[in-house]
């Protein structure tokens, strides 16, 4: 994800709001987070291994996942049941 200004999550799994739960059947309906994305980074590189018994066959590969960073700006949802 690119750094913007924001955008609107509706893919929402659960609510909860002090006492009350909402948890969709797979989503909330009505239900928007609205987020900021404040950058991206990397996490640690792991190395894998591959090796072959009796060929000298060995290679390794490397990874490292991109993490993006969100902050929650609000959350909006409608009570409809």
């Amino acid at each position: 994800m690119e750094v913007d200004l924001g955008q609107d999550v509706t893919s929402v799994l659960m609510i909860i709001d002090g006492d009350s739960v909402q948890v969709g059947n797979p989503t909330v309906k009505g239900a928007v987070v609205k987020t900021k994305v404040l950058g991206e980074s990397k996490g640690d590189k792991i190395r894998i291994a591959t090796f072959k018994a009796k060929t000298r066959h060995r290679r390794v590969m490397g990874f490292r996942a991109k993490y993006t960073k969100l902050s929650i700006e609000d959350i909006k949802f409608s009570h409809k049941s």
